[in-house]
């Protein structure tokens, strides 16, 4: 195997890898990322057994087709620091070593066979559809951050896509929530599809969001019991899915908050920021005093001393309620207009925030007790 290839277009690839291959690896193997060169293509696989990345790197020159393993995060640190954008030749010697050269660098990295790299071959071509990558890229990231981290409950460790109807309307809808908060958006379909719900686990999420940040194009997805497929047009990433039911989120909406609080998003956001400063771990609730167009914002910590802000908002009840400051800056940052409304009913019940500037988006957010 003999080829050159451009340190960026390596550089990116091999960063994708990282994403996907475990740390702590017990078998050699899967610390790996497998190298095949051939039809002036270059195809770079990585795989932690739940996930498999493939990505192609197009128009590379290569005097030698053949294919190798080594170790991915050695190869990504060296790669990295070359120059960037220059040529970078790679050629597997009779050693079984991968040598790299670029300028004045030479390095040989030691090498497992590519017949050991453990690959599976699925007929995926069933159930399939297409997806703008901005349109679920969005649907990713208003909901990632409310995925739960709480191994027990399995179900919950994922984004939860299902198909809805609304009005006539086919819309991809995605789901999660860890307890405390909920976050659900939707985008519109072209037609129904056939689209069996699952639960996508948190680590397939946060790939994808790296993938899609630098890719506009379509996304082809196809689902067969247990995996998922997902294609760009250099990419593609199999996932395992969650098995398990995710939970009846419609009835968690809350359907008879009345109490409208309209505000400005950056002055909100930047409030709420701001008097949680105060509490170290974030831990402490910001708590909203709300009485007609006026919003006092606090935290109080014991350990650490106390904040207060006033706000001019939009508002006609009174009421005090108190938050997690970290889920209200979370939702804040996903929204698209520039007001938020947050819809109240007790002290004791949990919040429902809409974004004007997206109606397919809602969030739900519980109280903090006292």
């Amino acid at each position: 195997m003999k080829f050159n290839v451009n340190q960026q277009d390596l550089q990116q690839a091999l960063n994708y890898c990282q994403g996907v291959i475990e740390k702590r690896s017990t078998l050699p193997i899967l610390s790996n990322i497998l190298l095949q060169a051939q039809n002036s293509k270059l195809t770079i696989t990585a795989t932690d057994l739940d996930l498999i990345f493939l990505h192609q790197i197009n128009n590379v020159e290569i005097l030698e087709e053949g294919d190798t393993t080594t170790t991915s995060s050695i190869m990504y640190d060296i790669v990295r620091k070359f120059s960037s954008g220059k040529k970078i030749n790679l050629i597997l010697n009779e050693q079984n070593k991968l040598h790299l050269e670029s300028e004045k660098s030479i390095f040989n990295l030691n090498c497992i066979n590519a017949s050991e790299f453990p690959l599976t071959d699925e007929n995926f071509n069933q159930n399939e559809f297409v997806i703008k990558s901005k349109d679920f890229l969005k649907l990713l990231n208003k909901c990632k951050f409310s995925v739960s981290n709480d191994e027990t409950r399995h179900y919950l460790s994922g984004i939860y896509f299902h198909q809805t109807n609304v009005d006539e309307k086919n819309y991809l809808t995605a789901v999660a929530t860890d307890s405390h908060r909920m976050s659900i958006s939707k985008i519109r379909l072209d037609k129904k599809i056939d689209f069996e719900p699952i639960i996508l686990p948190k680590k397939t999420v946060f790939q994808l969001c790296s993938l899609l940040d630098n890719y506009d194009g379509e996304v082809k997805i196809s689902n067969i019991k247990s995996k998922i497929k997902f294609e760009l047009s250099n990419s593609i990433l199999i996932s395992k899915l969650i098995d398990g039911k995710f939970p009846n989120y419609i009835q968690v909406i809350p359907k008879n908050n009345q109490k409208k609080l309209d505000i400005d998003l950056k002055l909100f956001l930047g409030s709420v920021d701001r008097v949680a400063s105060v509490s170290l771990d974030k831990k402490d609730g910001v708590k909203f005093s709300l009485t007609k167009d006026i919003l006092d914002l606090s935290v109080n910590n014991t350990n650490s001393g106390d904040g207060k802000e006033t706000l001019n908002v939009k508002f006609d009840h009174d009421l005090e309620i108190s938050f997690n400051s970290r889920y209200l800056i979370d939702v804040a940052s996903q929204l698209d207009g520039d007001r938020i409304e947050m819809f109240f009913n007790d002290t004791g019940s949990p919040a429902l925030i809409k974004d004007p500037g997206d109606f397919d988006s809602i969030f739900v957010v519980m109280p903090m007790k006292g």
